[in-house]
């Protein structure tokens, strides 16, 4: 076997785990930590088989071109693989850790609901990281990244009928959704930088990156920027650093794993994955070096004034992970993976212990508490200490920061449509579309002034559709509709910038079809027979229709375009007709797909997580009439008991 064939060892032993651990009945909880524990210990003994190897034939980077998914006369879709010194080392520290969080919840997590779920989705978690750390383009590790972000999703809404816990998860997801608009956007623009999907074997060439950029340095700092942007959500850096203790409400092990060791040390990843792009950019080394500098800091100050052990380790990561930009920065890559390896043990070694520790130490704060002496200080080092106390308390606002900038704006101009309802939509907006679809087909010329601006406006129109979905609250059924007739529109766009074709126009439609209508089926199945049309609250139909909750969540994944949907693929697609210099319309239909997933996994969370709904007496095995009858006579019999006495 060649050494870039044994890849494929690493992607398919995660995969084959993950099938055979969904197909595993949930009562069996022996055989489903088994099939966790040694599908990771499978997997590390490759790896370090593979290691010995590779050692052997020199360490020298490996690529792997897997297969063409679709492919046009100006785009490609190619699954890649690349294997490196930066890939070995978190292929290492993952399989090890994962090992290791396997053993160690197969007992934490008996008789616990959810044993099941929780295995399925660290094994889906893993399969994600390992498609991620190994891609061998930005395609390939874009459904890496996707996937785990679904399952940093279902592990922080573990304990789904509680109402934080879903609350958390839907916070995480979208800070996740907003770092994907940076990807997305660094997808498209590399795209035309070098007319290819290039893969990351031929951006290690300094002389073909130095050649690409020589006239192109605008092109090059958005794409870099855009990479900075998705480092620094994904890894919880300044200013979307709030996420971070919002995820520790999963589970100890999924908290270490995810938010401890592997997950959050994503975004130094990324950008030791890209460094040989922007190592000669010196404006965006300053850049990356100073979001890593201020994470440090500000991290580091509310990480001392935190009453929770996990909040704390949470925030002593950042801390870590904010010089590590700062190395990467400055290129010590060696240092930066060294680093990288040190924490990720550090913290999932604190996490896994700190029930243990919060117990310690409430002892010792019984027994052996000795207040310290506090020195006379000048009073306005007094005042600057007590201020900065209560920043950090307040963990400097960051949470109410990204919600003022970022989603607060988006909901205010969703509710600039709230004159918008389901009988509306039906009569006016989807006409207006099918008349101007049918321009377009027909081959109705429209000057070139009207030409090159309606593009932008037929994709601020998705935008707006998706943020009356987003703050929709009134109607189920018109926030998911309003999430279907984005790609129309979206589709209307990009028809009109540039000829779409019928063939690619189905790859993308397909998809949204297919689900959208799916979707639209469960939600009105629920209005009818269990009266719920509204958004204002978290239902919790989950504990009840666990069936009905799954069959929608794969509706959700797939309109929003999830790796299961064609329309995954058409997104990228869909870039690819747009030009290099459309700044305007790339973002609208980046900002558009991310909302749009925000959006769809909100309508999921208000439906079926969080509090738990009130069963009907029926469901415990007796009538209401039964249950108020024996109510009344337990009220009697205490009411004459008390009256004897």
């Amino acid at each position: 076997m060649e050494l870039s064939a044994w890849i494929q060892l690493m992607i398919g032993i995660p995969l084959v785990g993950f099938v055979i651990s969904v197909l595993v009945p949930e009562e069996k909880e022996n055989l489903l930590s088994k099939v966790a524990f040694y599908t990771a210990g499978l997997n590390l003994f490759s790896v370090c088989l593979f290691l010995v190897f590779w050692a052997w034939d020199g360490f020298q980077a490996l690529n792997l071109r897997e297969f063409v998914l679709l492919k046009t006369s100006h785009f490609e879709f190619l699954v890649d693989f690349f294997f490196d010194r930066v890939g070995a080392v978190y292929v290492v520290i993952g399989s090890m850790l994962t090992f290791l969080i396997t053993f160690y919840s197969r007992y934490y997590l008996h008789r616990e609901r959810g044993y099941k779920r929780f295995f399925n989705t660290v094994l889906f978690f893993y399969l994600g990281f390992n498609i991620t750390v190994l891609a061998g383009n930005f395609e390939t590790l874009f459904i890496g990244w996707e996937i785990l972000g679904l399952a940093s999703f279902l592990l922080v809404a573990f304990y789904r009928e509680n109402l934080l816990p879903t609350r958390n998860s839907i916070k995480v997801f979208s800070i996740y959704r907003i770092g994907d608009v940076g990807m997305i956007l660094a997808m498209w623009a590399s795209h035309h930088l070098w007319n290819e999907n290039i893969t990351f074997l031929k951006l290690s060439n300094a002389e073909l990156v130095s050649e690409s950029l020589s006239g192109n340095s605008g092109i090059g700092f958005f794409i870099a920027m855009m990479l900075l942007l998705a480092a620094a959500a994904k890894s919880a850096q300044f200013p979307f650093s709030s996420w971070l203790p919002r995820a520790m409400e999963g589970p100890t092990p999924s908290s270490a794993i995810f938010y401890g060791s592997l997950s959050v040390h994503l975004g130094v990843f990324l950008l030791l994955r890209t460094y040989p792009f922007w190592e000669n950019q010196y404006a965006v080394r300053i850049l990356i070096g100073l979001v890593g500098l201020i994470t440090a800091v500000v991290s580091n100050l509310i990480a001392r004034v935190q009453t929770s052990v996990k909040t704390q380790i949470g925030y002593a990561s950042l801390s870590q992970i904010g010089i590590m930009f700062i190395e990467v920065a400055a290129g010590f890559e060696v240092l930066a993976l060294i680093h990288f390896c040190g924490n990720a043990f550090l913290r999932t070694y604190q996490l896994l212990v700190s029930p243990s520790i919060v117990s310690y130490l409430i002892r010792e704060q019984f027994y052996g508490f000795e207040p310290k002496s506090q020195p006379s200080s000048p009073v306005w080092l007094q005042k600057i200490k007590v201020s900065f106390y209560v920043w950090s308390l307040k963990e400097w606002n960051l949470d109410r920061l990204v919600n003022r900038i970022l989603f607060n704006p988006m909901k205010k101009l969703g509710h600039k449509l709230d004159f918008l309802s389901y009988r509306t939509v039906l009569f006016y907006f989807v006409p207006s579309y099918l008349l101007g679809f049918g321009l377009l087909v027909l081959g109705y010329k429209l000057p070139p002034s009207l030409h090159a601006v309606l593009p932008s406006v037929f994709g601020f129109i998705a935008l707006l559709m998706v943020l009356k979905s987003f703050s929709e609250r009134k109607s189920a059924r018109l926030s998911w509709m309003m999430l279907i007739m984005n790609h129309f529109w979206m589709v209307l766009a990009i028809a009109e910038n540039e000829n779409f074709s019928p063939k690619e126009i189905i790859v993308y439609l397909s998809g949204v079809v297919v689900f959208g209508f799916s979707g639209l089926v469960v939600i009105s199945w629920m209005k009818k027979n269990l009266g719920q049309s509204g958004l204002f609250e978290y239902q919790g139909y989950v504990r009840k229709f666990p069936g009905l909750a799954f069959a929608f969540l794969l509706s959700v994944l797939g309109l929003m375009g999830f790796p299961i949907s064609p329309t995954f693929i058409g997104e990228d697609l869909l870039f690819s007709h747009i030009h290099a210099d459309q700044y305007l319309l790339a973002s609208l239909a980046a900002l558009t797909f991310v909302m749009e997933g925000i959006s769809a996994i909100r309508i999921f969370g208000r439906l079926f997580l969080g509090k738990k709904r009130n069963l009907p007496a029926e469901e415990f095995g007796f009538s209401p009439y039964l249950f108020t009858k024996k109510k009344n006579l337990s009220l009697k019999s205490s009411f004459k008991s008390s009256i004897s006495s």
